[in-house]
């Protein structure tokens, strides 16, 4: 194995001039440093991660817990935060949790182990062991599609829902379009509180009240959507328009209305949130609420290297707002 005296016995150097070369931890010559560099390329030396980890208390690497990367969503997100990872020098180690407590408790205690600098966190549930687990560290953390902390060492990064909540009403509302029914996600998530919050706020605001029969709780997945969208079109009286509180969960509504016989977007419009990629490839093309996914996951992370690079301290909440995406699966008013 190569060793640090190697390297400055072929560069002609002290070892310590090669531990700052490799470390950064010190001004170095131009001259001398590329001396050193082409030593390390010579000899084809690598760092003892785990010395360095040890000695710096610094592993450069940062952990990152998700529902499951398997869903579009997060996985846009997570290359925000890889992209960004790998261009400040930094390792990600993802575990992905499928929004079970226990198993987001032992995924924390695991990325412990391994001595992170920082976390993300994006899941759709924080149940109470991983939050007792996480209360119980002093962890620089950024959470996403969290409700805002008090604690100086968490951040919350997220979209604007209730301005998207409202933006995808009142499209429908410009459209003609007042009987909405809405697929909303778990009562207890801070983003469908908010979407939920948005959107009744636009049909009020238009003189219109949300009856208790047009709001449909879902898993917010494609599967959740279809079986909402059953349930709906079983009750009798037929909505004019879904607002889905994801493009998961509108995907799954869309199939459900044309399996049914209808016809999309002439009898019945529907509007998603998220506007991932495969929104463009239904039929009809998905119109939706476009949150920036990869900015979100960009965002989050630059926010968690600038307080482990430059101890800058954390913005309690940070808020990206969205936009309307039009596509076909609404119908349009005719002028």
């Amino acid at each position: 194995m190569v060793r640090l005296k190697d390297v400055a016995r072929q560069a002609g150097v002290s070892i310590t001039t090669v531990s700052h070369v490799v470390n950064q931890s010190r001004a170095v010559a131009p001259e001398t440093r590329a001396r050193v560099q082409r030593a390390i390329a010579a000899l084809d030396y690598r760092p003892n991660t785990v010395a360095r980890t040890l000695q710096s208390r610094r592993s450069r690497t940062i952990g990152m817990i998700v529902t499951s990367a398997d869903n579009p969503f997060f996985s846009a997100l997570i290359r925000g935060v890889e992209d960004h990872c790998f261009a400040c020098g930094y390792s990600l180690v993802l575990c992905n949790a499928d929004d079970v407590d226990a198993k987001q408790a032992a995924y924390l205690e695991t990325l412990l182990e391994r001595r992170i600098d920082g976390l993300i966190v994006m899941t759709s549930r924080n149940g109470p062991a991983f939050l007792e687990a996480l209360n119980r560290q002093a962890l620089p953390t950024v959470m996403l599609d969290a409700a805002a902390t008090p604690r100086p060492d968490i951040a919350v990064v997220n979209d604007d829902s209730r301005l998207g909540a409202r933006l995808a009403i009142e499209h429908l509302l410009a459209q003609g379009l007042e009987d909405i029914a809405l697929l909303t996600g778990p009562a207890d998530h801070p983003r469908s509180q908010e979407r939920l919050a948005g959107a009744r706020g636009a049909l009020e605001a238009a003189g219109l009240r949300l009856p208790d029969d047009r709001l449909i709780t879902t898993n917010l997945q494609a599967d959740g959507g279809h079986g909402a969208m059953c349930a709906l079109l079983k009750r009798g009286r037929r909505p004019q328009a879904v607002f889905a509180f994801n493009d998961l969960a509108a995907i799954g509504a869309l199939r459900a209305a044309g399996a049914s016989g209808l016809s999309l977007p002439g009898e019945l419009s529907v509007i998603g949130y998220d506007d991932i990629d495969i929104g463009r490839y239904t039929c009809p093309a998905l119109t939706t609420i476009h949150q920036p996914i990869y900015k979100l996951g960009a965002t989050a992370i630059a926010q968690l290297i600038d307080r482990l690079e430059h101890d800058r301290p954390f913005d309690p909440i940070t808020a990206l707002p969205p936009r309307l995406v039009v596509r076909e699966s609404v119908r349009q008013r005719q002028r």
